[in-house]
């Protein structure tokens, strides 16, 4: 979209069909080595027999739609690119719904297990790739197929620029991971439970923050191609504000309604549930920050920054988190593991703001 900006129609749009098929590509990579490695993978895992059967029957189905996957991946924020955001949407959602359905019918109707549930998902997502692979046939829309060129530079540039997504996707296990284990050692399996239910309660409050970033990342970009200060910067003005807005909405929100949130996966009489409205409550200040560093990060890689989009994400996704997990739950107990998180954003916040006032001169906004 940058490229577009710079009236490098053509050009933007063989860099789009390369990326497409390189994503291709490694798709096919990745699930050839992934059939080739499991097995020796999950052995290594000191695994139950049940368990590692399961593991193997989930991911030799899901395997199979790794390339929709990736396409799903991308077709997502290219139809947004494309003004076609009305059609992400629906389509997100039907794949999801898709998956619902499939879900039952696969698993409660044919008895397939977990199998069936590999498969619902995989359909599910496909349901993106299948629509993209239509709409970006068509030389009517604004991005579409045609002969690529190999540019090593493009493909160079859109890996580093990605770095912040694939940091942040790689630590989250290894914080969840860790949540997992303070739990398990100051208040046992109850608290584990808790840590999954108000990662849901985050999730879906963050989710809002991630869709309003994706939505605006092509037009910063078009915006910053274009040279077009004046809109860049009042199009970043206005997502602040919006983001104020959403943080706002979301807390209140949350303490309104941690106890039916959290009665959804537990029953009062549970010890899981006071455990959960309790971290909830404390967790629910990290949503004052989340959406300004999720919207930093996302804005520096709209911007062709990816290192410090990078940096942003790392550091607020596991360094500063990793810090704070080792040092709270040390001071005040099960409290501080509740703690953790909005300390870890508050202190990405700093560096958020930061950033954003060393660049500002030089991208404009």
């Amino acid at each position: 979209m940058k490229k577009m900006g710079e009236q490098k129609t053509e050009e933007a749009r063989e860099d789009f069909t390369f990326l497409i098929l390189v994503n291709v590509i490694v798709g096919i990579v990745m699930c050839t080595v992934g059939y080739l490695i499991m097995d020796s993978i999950f052995a290594g895992m000191n695994l139950s027999a049940d368990v590692e059967a399961y593991c193997i029957k989930y991911l030799s189905r899901y395997l199979i739609f790794t390339v929709p996957i990736l396409l799903m991946n991308n077709f997502t924020l290219y139809m947004i690119a494309s003004e076609k955001a009305n059609l992400s949407l629906i389509c997100s959602v039907t794949g999801g719904v898709l998956n619902m359905v499939l879900d039952y019918v696969f698993i409660a109707i044919f008895n397939m297990g977990i199998s069936g549930a590999a498969i619902a998902t995989g359909l599910g997502y496909s349901v993106t790739a299948v629509v993209g692979l239509f709409i970006f046939s068509q030389k009517k829309s604004l991005l579409h197929f045609k002969k690529s060129v190999f540019r090593f530079k493009v493909l160079i540039n859109a890996a580093t620029n990605g770095c912040s997504e694939m940091a942040t996707a790689l630590v989250t296990g290894i914080i969840t991971m860790m949540f997992n284990w303070t739990m398990l050692h100051y208040v046992g399996e109850n608290g584990v439970a808790a840590v999954t239910i108000i990662m849901y309660v985050l999730m879906f409050a963050s989710s809002l923050y991630t869709g309003y970033s994706y939505g605006v990342a092509p037009m910063i970009s078009y915006y910053y191609g274009e040279q077009n200060h004046q809109k860049l910067k009042k199009l970043v003005m206005v997502s602040l504000k919006v983001i104020t807005g959403i943080s706002f909405i979301t807390v209140i929100a949350s303490f309104m309604l941690t106890k039916p949130l959290v009665s959804v996966f537990a029953r009062p009489d549970n010890p899981v549930y006071d455990l959960a409205v309790t971290g909830n409550r404390i967790c629910t200040v990290a949503l004052f920050f989340i959406g300004f560093n999720i919207f930093s990060s996302g804005m520096f890689t709209a911007l062709s920054n990816g290192v410090i989009s990078a940096v942003l994400a790392f550091s607020r996704s596991f360094v500063f988190m990793l810090i704070m997990m080792l040092v709270l739950p040390l001071i005040f107990g099960v409290n501080g593991i509740w703690l953790a998180t909005p300390a870890a954003e508050l202190m990405a916040l700093t560096l958020s703001v930061f950033m954003f006032l060393r660049y500002r001169k030089k991208y404009g906004y």
